[in-house]
């Protein structure tokens, strides 16, 4: 049996900006319940996610009961008497999407390329945010490069993210100095302001224990939704025997024994389980998408609200 990579060539290998944009009539279908644990109050476009941050107010003398953790040390050092920081709520919550373009993105043997299946789920978030009133910013990080767009509102902020999604290329294969995950995840937490909510879209190929230490230190201040995007052929090798593949002019085969193919699934299997895992333990918002599924309805799933509040 031959494989056909998707290639460059073919249109679900990129995504165009009117695609995107065209994803706005989907998101402008959406409708909550106003009853229930799913009601919505005030700018919840997800609505499983209600929560909003704390903005910084004004520092004040030290009084007895005040949290020591809310100290301000540098107007303490400057005055000579303790300080502390007061917080208001804010009144809109930053949306983080961040969106992995590593060269494991750009693969699809049915359906899309995971780089074009983000970039759909990202317009779907952002949209959703601008239709709510909140702020949107983004991450876009690949192995040799990480693009940080500080949150912004309105259309004009979620064209310039989705210009951005449209211009994704695969790094070349070339450098003995690429970044791995978990430096992404370090950038993104240096970015994040606290009390936002963080989409994290990505294969999580490569992740490993310093992915997770920084996904706990990016939790620790933030809501974190974790979107794990697959290929079919990752999640399952086809039955024992030899197959050709192709990806452009390269060809290359593969003997699937049993044993491997069982194996190959175990690691899949064990890598959202690990994922999945995590999530529940830290209470936050866990998904997977094949390249093949329709994105909206998981991010249904994850909002917790049902088909019907769609039509």
């Amino acid at each position: 049996m031959i494989f056909e990579f998707v290639t460059m060539e073919n249109e679900v290998a990129a995504v165009s900006l009117p695609t995107l944009i065209g994803l706005s009539r989907n998101v402008a279908r959406l409708r909550f319940s106003h009853h229930g644990r799913h009601a919505v109050q005030g700018g919840a476009y997800l609505s499983a996610f209600k929560g909003r941050g704390m903005e910084f107010a004004e520092t004040r003398p030290y009084t007895a009961g005040d949290d020591i953790r809310n100290l301000d040390w540098r107007v303490t050092a400057r005055t000579g008497k303790t300080h502390t920081k007061l917080f208001q709520e804010e009144r809109e919550r930053p949306v983080f999407i961040a969106v992995d373009a590593r060269r494991s993105m750009f693969f699809a043997t049915r359906g899309c390329f995971k780089s074009v299946l983000a970039s759909q789920m990202a317009a779907l978030i952002a949209w959703s945010v601008m239709q709510h009133g909140d702020r949107i910013g983004g991450q876009i990080f690949s192995e040799r490069s990480s693009l940080e767009l500080k949150p912004e509102h309105g259309r004009r902020a979620v064209l310039h993210f989705l210009r951005k999604l449209t211009e994704l290329q695969p790094a070349a294969d070339d450098s003995s100095e690429e970044r791995g995950l978990p430096e992404a995840l370090t950038r993104l937490h240096r970015h994040v302001r606290p009390g936002s909510l963080v989409f994290l879209l990505s294969d999580f190929r490569g992740y490993s224990r310093a992915c997770e230490t920084a996904l706990l230190r990016l939790r620790r201040h933030s809501d974190v939704v974790l979107l794990k995007l697959y290929d079919p052929l990752e999640s399952t090798l086809p039955d024992q025997g030899r197959y050709d593949f192709s990806f452009g002019r390269r060809r290359f085969s593969l003997h699937a024994t049993q044993r491997a193919a069982d194996a190959y699934t175990r690691r899949f299997q064990e890598n959202v389980e690990m994922l999945s895992a995590l999530s529940r333990s830290r209470h936050m918002r866990f998904g997977t998408c094949s390249t093949q599924q329709d994105p909206l309805p998981v991010l249904m799933q994850i909002a917790g609200v049902s088909s019907q509040s769609f039509r």
